[in-house]
This record gives structure tokens, sequence and C-alpha cells, in this order.
């Protein structure tokens, strides 16, 4: 991850005085680490460059995380990520860098099949291939393997298959949401609906994040609710959202309820967002429950 953060309000077509940061990133990657450091033991499937980058990601991250799944591709960039934030610290626009992710095929996911029949969730981005993505939902469905989506992007949505039997739970943004509905999310009744149209595709279980508006729950039971967010001084929004679904998750494997998952993922995002670094390197399970009390 590369952060970029202008001094001043942005101005186009010209130079910006700005400060610049970099930190090990990664979506999936950084619900690793802050699952490891959370205390649970979670393992890494991805793919990284023969490069001074990939050689520091993996150098920091398996401290938190079990990196055997992974393999290093030679002759490939490591993914990157670069984040332009306006001098709120609100991000005006990222770039990135994932060509490497295409090298994934569905031989290198039957191969290492067996990190996910082991695991008692599955949690996947949308950065490797349509088939791939295709492939890991049809056979967690089939052999009722607990599996969480987290979209990455908005434009990726068209990575999923329109049907989601079996998916346990999609974490989706507003602009993610909006593109899994097919529709424009304008006020709280949107997105109601459109949290109802997820449910349609079969998904389980839906949370979708308002940022300053907190997040919406729901499930096929019925149940759902708002939660709003505490009162906190932001730093960086990077890696906010990250750090929700890591709670949540963290919440699920100790036995706390949809709600109270919701909670704790949200404590842990506002311990992320008063942090300069995509990944708190304060975090641990007893500020994240101190935090949630």
């Amino acid at each position: 991850d590369r952060k970029i953060q202008v001094i001043n309000q942005i101005c186009y077509g010209t130079s910006n005085p700005a400060s610049s940061s970099q930190s090990y990133g990664g979506v999936a990657r950084n619900i690793a680490e802050n699952l490891g450091k959370l205390g649970c033991e979670p393992s890494l499937l991805t793919v990284i460059g023969e490069d001074k980058d990939g050689e520091g990601l993996m150098h920091h991250t398996k401290e938190f995380v079990d990196l055997s799944p992974s393999k290093i591709m030679h002759n490939e960039v490591t993914g990157t990520y670069t984040a332009i934030l306006d001098e709120d610290g609100e991000m005006a626009i990222a770039l990135a860098d994932m060509s490497i992710y295409d090298k994934v095929n569905i031989d290198f996911i039957e191969k290492r099949w067996g990190y996910f029949s082991s695991s008692r969730v599955v949690v996947v981005d949308t950065n490797f291939p349509s088939d791939v993505l295709h492939y890991i939902i049809e056979r967690c469905n089939k052999e009722k393997i607990a599996i969480c989506i987290t979209p990455v992007s908005s434009p990726k949505i068209k990575k999923l298959p329109q049907k989601l039997e079996g998916v346990t739970w999609i974490i989706a943004n507003h602009d993610e949401a909006e593109a899994l509905a097919n529709m424009k999310i304008k006020n709280d009744d949107d997105f109601q609906t459109a949290a109802k149209k997820i449910l349609k595709k079969g998904v389980e279980n839906v949370i979708i994040t308002r940022g300053s508006q907190g997040l919406l729950y729901m499930n096929i039971a019925g149940t759902t609710g708002t939660i709003l967010p505490p009162k906190i001084h932001v730093e960086d929004v990077t890696g906010a959202g990250d750090s929700l679904v890591s709670g949540f998750i963290y919440a699920h494997l100790n036995g706390y309820s949809l709600e109270e998952a919701c909670k704790i993922g949200m404590s842990c995002s506002a311990l992320t967002l008063q942090s300069q670094e995509t990944v708190s390197p304060d975090l641990n399970d007893i500020k994240l429950l101190q935090a949630f009390a």
C-alpha cells in the first residue's frame, strides 16, 4: 500500500504538495494480519512477485499468518495499491496494479484445497479471476464451508456469479452494494431494498457499511438492524473496511451473535481509523474487546 495525502485541496492538472507513506496491504492480507493479531490462526493463500516488495511483505506477514498456501511467482510483480487522499484524509482516488492475480487458476486452488476444507471460515476478496471465484464459492457451498466475501471494489463485483447460494456473509460498502443490487442507494430505504436484493441472490447474511452512518445488517431469517459508529478522530481511512471484516470474523469464531459481531467489527474498524497504518500496530483482542465494551 502506498498512500499519498495532499496538504491542501486537490488541484487537477498540476503538481500538488503532498506527504507520502508506504505500508503492507492487500485486502485479504490485511484481514489475515488483523486476525493473527487478535489471536486467531489464519492462513493466507495468495501470490507474490519475486521482488523486494514481495520479500518485505512476506517477512512482515509471517509473524502473524501461516503463509504456506501462498506462492512466489517468478518474473511477476507483487500487487500494489496506491491511494490518493484529500486534505481531510479521505480517499480521492486509488490505483491498483493487480495483474499478478490473473495468473491464479483453478488448478492452483485445487492443489491447496486442504486449507479450505480444514478452515472454520474462508474469507475471499475479488482479486482472483472470475472462474476461480466461481469455483471457490460453488465448492464451499457443496462442502458446507462458511464463506465470507469482501468485494474489494464495485468494478470487481462483475467477477462474482449472479447466484450466490452458499455464501454465508457478504460485507460490502455503499458502492459495492449498489453494484451487487444493481440499483442506486440514496437513502435509508434504499439500503434496506439493496440488502433484500442481495439476499435474494442466495446470500445468508448481508452487511453494508455506510461510512459515518455506520452499517446495516440483514439476514434470511429476518434479523435486521443498523449500528452507528463511535465518535472518534479519524487519522486515515485506508484499511478500515478490512479491519471491520476482521473484527466481525473474530467475533463469529468466538460465538457472538450477528448484531454483536457487527458491533465488534465496527470497534475494530474504529481502532484502525485512529491509526495511520493500514493495520493498526497496537491491535490485539484485549484492546478490541475493551473498545467493544
